[in-house]
């Protein structure tokens, strides 16, 4: 979440290529609200919103309300099929576990997991006993200082753990032990391909982590199964149930807290996407960690509970996941861009490969310029899948995903489709609660079932929730965009940047105008905005731009310069050999610091 700028929140009629304007519809008379008109609802229909609400329901509830039968599959993982049934009796096993090795009501687990079925058991676990999980995947320093916050003396991670990093948690965080699984546990080892093994094997140190202070999965089970006090803590579907801290890609890493409550109020919206009337879906997760919030709610319990089949391949390194797209051929891959760059550049999916078993493919996490658009709707509709790419919207403090594509508006130009029919969303003058109407730059703002309960810090979080004067709780998400009249909301850029002399830096437009001038030798370009080290509140841009082979910079300067008003033009353009990431996200930080270091020397 970014900090909050100051922002006129001007009208911006002569500022919106006519293109992007949204068209008054069914002749309504609008108040000029979006918060009090809710056009978006024209979009969702009347069967699949009739009667919606969120249920009253603990995340244990709810997935057993939603369960198609015990003896149904509801995991596959690396050749191993795990039955609902399985996965309420290891919950229930796991849950008396934690109870045995101390754990209990209020109390914050930390897990170091990737997306094992174990992991699933210990949300489901933690929330029988009262407790919460606390996940972190950042540097080892970070994740020593989320355990030492938390007060635990336990922590639970993968068997690949080394020596070295758990005497940093005993010597720096307290704790006592630690709880190591076995990537393999559920898994049938003669189904994991030589690539998997590969990367498995290289997350091994020559020292794991080993002695008196350790304990097996299969070892903590056996401590529940003799123990004999109390396991189920008191209902309530308000307490903290899941910690977990922003990437840290844009800022200073937060921990966000949810509860069962705002959970399911996010996934209860979204069950619908990737149904099929003719088929069970599969849906496949590849490498992404539960350590990030759309993970485990929109990627991990969203498909439980709307009767998909869901895939597990964590250990997978992330160069490979075309092979796991070819090997699983699934309906449903929550991708990001960073994924689809590496199926799109790997080479190895041949040019008759038939891509038509994915029924929805949205990438999220990030920003998708109308370059990245184009290039991905290609590479589909060349291996004969004709599904309409779309561009996702939403943040861990919203719960996962804010928005949905049900408008038939061209995607592009920032178009991240229209609210979930239970979240409001509008745009506000930035730290205010002046709310702006249609077509107007402002703060995107959120308002729903899915927000956090706050980050751990009360002073951040009086920062991005606010009571507005309807009384209730809106997300300052910190980033700008507009909203059109019927309801198709643009997300543009993050904070505002203003450059010295006028003009408001708005990455994705900027992005945009390079994509659709199609200047020749350029195959992916981005800016990354700096702060001008001259002038007091103001911003420089940088653009770093992919070329294809044999042409220079000096080669697209011209059509650059012609397609960018003078305030957006780059003080510097540098060539990369491919876009950097950095937690799945174009690595803007790491950029800054290089320019700062002096790494790319101005041409």
């Amino acid at each position: 979440m970014a900090e909050n700028h100051t922002f006129s929140g001007d009208k911006v009629e002569g500022k919106i290529p006519k293109r992007m304007k949204g068209e008054h519809f069914m002749n309504r008379t609008l108040t000029g609200k979006p918060s009090v008109d809710r056009p978006w609802m024209q979009y969702y229909p009347p069967q699949m919103i009739q009667g919606l609400s969120v249920p009253d329901s603990t995340v244990y509830e709810y997935l057993k309300e939603r369960c198609p039968g015990d003896s149904v599959v509801a995991m596959h993982y690396y050749g191993v099929d795990i039955t609902w049934k399985e996965v309420y009796d290891q919950a229930d096993r796991t849950a008396r576990a934690l109870r045995a090795v101390g754990f209990g009501e209020g109390d914050e687990i930390p897990v170091f997991l990737r997306a094992v079925p174990e992991f699933l058991y210990l949300l489901l676990a933690a929330e029988k006993i009262g407790a919460s999980l606390l996940c972190r995947d950042n540097t080892i320093e970070e994740n020593v200082e989320a355990v030492k916050k938390s007060g635990a003396k336990m922590i639970i991670a993968h068997d690949f753990l080394s020596h070295e990093d758990l005497n940093a948690y005993r010597n720096k965080a307290g704790i006592r032990s630690a709880i190591l699984l076995s990537p393999l546990r559920s898994a049938n080892r003669m189904d994991m391909p030589d690539y998997c093994w590969d990367y498995l094997d290289s997350l091994y140190t020559d020292y794991p982590a080993y002695g008196p202070c350790t304990m097996s999965w299969d070892a903590f089970l056996e401590l529940g199964e003799s123990f004999e006090g109390k396991v189920e803590a008191p209902r309530d579907i308000d307490r903290p149930l899941f910690r977990a801290y922003t990437s840290g890609s844009t800022g200073p890493s937060k921990q966000v807290i949810h509860s069962a409550h705002t959970m399911i109020g996010n996934m209860h919206q979204m069950n619908f996407y990737g149904s099929s009337d003719e088929l069970r879906p599969t849906w496949m997760v590849t490498q992404l960690p539960p350590a990030l919030v759309a993970v485990v709610v929109a990627m991990m319990l969203m498909p439980l509970a709307s009767d998909k089949l869901l895939i597990l391949s964590p250990f997978v390194d992330v160069n490979d996941v075309d092979l796991e797209l070819m090997r699983y051929r699934p309906n449903c891959w929550p991708v990001i861009p960073m994924f689809i760059e590496i199926v799109m550049r790997s080479g190895r999916i041949p040019d008759d490969y038939d891509m038509s078993h994915l029924l929805a493919m949205g990438p999220g996490c990030e920003a998708f310029n109308n370059n990245q658009l184009k290039r991905t709707q290609k590479f589909l509709r060349d291996h004969n899948c004709y599904i309409r790419v779309t561009t996702g919207y939403g943040c861990s403090e919203a719960g996962s995903n804010m928005t949905l594509p049900m408008t038939p508006k061209p995607m592009g130009n920032g178009n991240v489709g229209v609210p979930m029919p239970l979240t409001d969303i509008s745009i506000f003058k930035p730290g205010t609660d002046q709310e702006l109407t249609y077509n107007t730059l402002g703060e995107i703002c959120q308002c729903g079932p899915g927000t956090m309960i706050g980050y751990d810090d009360p002073t951040a979080t009086a920062k991005v929730i606010k009571v507005h004067s309807d009384g209730r709780r809106w997300l300052h998400t910190g980033d700008i965009g507009y909203m059109e009249e019927d309801g198709t909301i643009y997300a543009l850029t993050r904070g505002c940047a203003k450059r010295y002399g006028g003009g408001e830096l708005a990455t994705l437009p900027m992005e945009n105008r390079l994509a659709d001038a199609d200047i020749p030798g350029i195959d992916d370009e981005f800016f990354v905005i700096m702060q001008d080290p001259e002038h007091h509140h103001c911003f420089v841009p940088y653009l770093f731009v992919v070329l294809d082979d044999g042409y220079t910079i000096e080669d697209i300067r011209e059509g650059v310069e012609a397609c960018l008003e003078d305030y957006m033009q780059p003080v510097d353009i540098i060539a990369l050999p491919e876009r950097p990431f950095f937690h799945y996200k174009t690595n803007r930080i790491g950029l800054m610091q290089d320019i700062k270091d002096g790494k790319f020397n101005k041409k």
